[in-house]
């Protein structure tokens, strides 16, 4: 287990209490209103590695850039193929997916990632105005 220090701390904190899917840059904003000495390498450095631990969830969207997400369980992601916004599919996810898919696979699936491509709510609304 990593040692949390007062940023990675505060990462995590901010992570948890959002259900955005932001990115290294939104994470470094809302952690300076708490820690104004902190740098965006620093934030970088310890999303690699919570990332890494298993500890939160990194992602890439359609812009290329990663996203992070602090529900490690087993959840789908929908992303929007206009404005690039990321959301969580609400619904169970799919118990038997693993075993299916290791019907054709040489090896162990250890698990699974389901992401979703759209349009989202919002660009609908505005395409129909």
């Amino acid at each position: 287990m990593q040692r949390y220090s007062r940023q990675r701390e505060s990462i995590v904190d901010y992570l948890r209490s959002t259900k955005e899917h932001p990115t290294a840059e939104t994470v470094y904003q809302h952690v300076r209103v708490q820690l104004p000495k902190v740098s965006l390498g620093t934030v970088y450095r310890n999303l690699s590695q919570l990332a890494a631990a298993g500890e939160i969830l990194r992602f890439s969207s359609i812009d290329g850039v990663d996203h992070f997400d602090a529900d490690t369980a087993t959840h789908y992601h929908f992303i929007c193929n206009h404005c690039g916004r990321i959301q969580d599919v609400p619904m169970s996810p799919l118990s038997d997916i693993d075993r299916l898919a290791g019907i054709g696979v040489r090896g162990e699936i250890d698990g699974h990632a389901v992401t979703f491509y759209g349009h989202c709510d919002l660009c609908l609304d505005s395409a129909e105005q």
